[in-house]
């Protein structure tokens, strides 16, 4: 107690003492800037007075003078002026009156003869020219301001205020010369000083009284807000804390969308998803479900973490896409477990639609590990961010397959392209150099599709093509390659058949097609059929130019010989089937009901 009673009363001392020099400190500063403030405004303040004056000496010198024009044009002044010229120093302030021409010679002065007089300085004569009255303030010896005729001065080095005043004189808008006063204003300026000190010391006390007060306040101020600070220091630790914890999230989802963004398929990119939230939401299991392309039901695709994965939900089972925002189990006091979520143990999860471009493509689903309750629901930001992350990635992988699909395909039939056929064609034949392989190539050629154009329209031709590209699709049962390669041709690309195989398919499209009804409206168009040729690796060409001529050579014969049937490049006669050849090759092909198309 002792001590803490001696600690207040050091404190107060010090207060007062410091009370006391901030008192001494605003008498020093207010008497500095009266003793400094104080000049300047003295000087305006005799400026203003001397050049008013100035003013009415010049009109009482002009009026002593009785030529103008002839005194000042050539310096010679009358008798009776000068009697007058010399009463003014006499009558007025001035102590020395300096008379000069226009171009700045002197014509007379009261100080004695003129001829010692300097020429008028080329400032002060370009002050008056231009109409303007000339203000000097300076120190000056007394003997040259009072001369030795008076007693008052006691030793020759006593400094005087002098204010020099150069004024025009004009007639008739003609510049004749100039007037220069000298003015002892001395006692003057200690009259003014005398005046503004008090004064100018009253308004710095004021001033810096003002800042003192002002000083006070903020340094109040400033205890209070570190009283505050030093109570929030705890706090400003723990935000330390989330902020380094947040750096590192940071950094790992930087980390999740550059290789997101590096993914090729949906199947690379959701591995990249379970392996990365495994490490960035440690204390979550959690799972992905993707749309459909029916868009009835979301595909599972990936879980972590412990979670699991159920192969399809419905829409309706999640109350985050069906509400369209996240949901959050265990956050109120009322909660509903979505379908998806079942069989439900209690603990907390969250639902996050995932949107890409304003669509909801699929849905986040995470759940809490055991006792880890708190941390997960503090992560609900960084699992939404993820949640962006994920969608980004989906619909960028998604645009990419269907610009590739669109970069690939034919538009009107569905197949692939010439673009898409020639460089599968290549990869085949350098698989087969180097595995020994068989390899064939079906050239097809729609019979007569002109004259479908020309009798039924365009619209009826594009459906008959339509119709030959599925029949071609059909056939694709394996890793065989159907492709539209212009207008009524196509291509059939069949890696690892034989001959054989080759001829056996080529045989079963002819009559697949043959088999086609189309209608178009309300009449059926007449039937299809088409040319075949077929070309084998090596035997008919080992780059991609030699088989698809051959393929094309085979064709155009088929189409010589009566069209509808299948020729293989090199030997016509024995691979000869169908169409309108010979009875033993023709092969007729009854269309059963299934197989007609609207």
């Amino acid at each position: 107690m002792a001590n803490t009673s001696m600690t207040r009363r050091v404190r107060r001392l010090l207060s007062r003492l410091s009370i006391g020099l901030a008192v001494l400190a605003v008498l020093a500063v207010a008497a500095w800037g009266a003793l400094r403030g104080a000049n300047p405004i003295v000087d305006r303040m005799i400026e203003a007075d001397i050049r008013h004056q100035s003013g009415v000496w010049q009109r009482q010198v002009t009026s002593f003078i009785t030529n103008l024009h002839e005194t000042f044009g050539e310096g010679e002044i009358a008798q009776q002026d000068l009697e007058l010229l010399h009463l003014v120093p006499q009558t007025s302030d001035i102590y020395r009156l300096q008379i000069y021409d226009a171009t700045g010679k002197p014509i007379w002065s009261s100080a004695g003869p003129h001829s010692h007089a300097p020429a008028l300085h080329p400032e002060r004569r370009g002050t008056t020219v231009s109409g303007e009255i000339f203000f000097d303030l300076s120190s000056r010896s007394a003997l040259e301001v009072l001369y030795a005729e008076t007693s008052a001065i006691a030793r020759s080095d006593q400094m005087r205020d002098v204010a020099e005043t150069v004024t025009p004189v004009t007639s008739g808008g003609a510049y004749l010369g100039a007037l220069e006063f000298f003015t002892d204003v001395t006692e003057l300026r200690k009259t003014f000083l005398d005046r503004v000190q008090p004064l100018m010391f009253l308004i710095s006390g004021l001033v810096v009284v003002s800042i003192l007060m002002v000083s006070f306040v903020v340094y109040r101020a400033n205890r209070m807000q570190l009283r505050a600070l030093n109570n929030r220091n705890d706090k400003e630790r723990e935000l330390m804390e989330d902020q380094l914890r947040l750096a590192r999230e940071v950094r790992l989802l930087g980390e999740l969308n550059e290789w997101l963004q590096s993914s090729r398929s949906l199947d690379e990119l959701f591995d990249m998803v379970s392996r990365f939230m495994t490490h960035i939401l440690p204390e979550a299991e959690g799972s992905v479900y993707v749309y459909s392309n029916s868009r009835d039901v979301l595909d599972g695709c990936a879980s972590w973490n412990g979670g699991s994965h159920k192969a399809h939900i419905h829409p309706e089972g999640c109350w985050g896409l069906r509400r369209g925002r996240t949901y959050e189990f265990g956050a109120s006091e009322i909660d509903f477990v979505c379908e998806h979520a079942e069989p439900h143990d209690g603990r907390a999860y969250f639902c996050f639609p995932i949107l890409a471009h304003g669509e909801t493509v699929g849905l986040l689903h995470l759940r809490s590990h055991e006792g880890r309750g708190e941390e997960f629901h503090n992560s609900k930001k960084l699992a939404q961010l993820c949640a962006e992350q994920i969608s980004m990635a989906i619909a960028n992988v998604r645009m990419r397959d269907q610009l590739h699909d669109q970069s690939v395909r034919d538009p009107l039939t569905g197949l692939f392209n010439r673009r898409h056929m020639t460089e599968t064609l290549r990869k085949g034949i350098s698989r087969s150099q180097q595995t020994g392989a068989p390899l064939s190539l079906i050239a097809v050629d729609v019979d007569h599709f002109k004259k479908f154009n020309d009798t039924h329209g365009h619209d009826a031709g594009d459906m008959v093509l339509r119709a030959v590209g599925a029949a071609l699709e059909q056939g694709c049962d394996r890793d065989e390659i159907a492709c539209r390669i212009g207008g009524e041709e196509f291509v059939l690309i069949l890696p690892d058949n034989t001959p054989d195989d080759a001829m056996i398919s080529a045989e079963q499209l002819r009559q697949a097609v043959e088999a086609v009804s189309v209608r178009y409206g309300e009449k059926a168009l007449p039937r299809i059929t088409i040319s075949v040729g077929v070309a084998h690796y090596p035997a008919h060409g080992t780059i991609p130019q030699d088989l698809l001529r051959a393929a094309d050579g085979a064709l155009y014969s088929a189409k010589d010989k009566g069209r509808n049937q299948v020729q293989v490049a090199g030997s016509a006669e024995s691979g000869a089937a169908g169409g309108n050849g010979s009875d033993e090759h023709k092969i007729k092909h009854q269309t059963p009901p299934s197989a007609t198309a609207a």
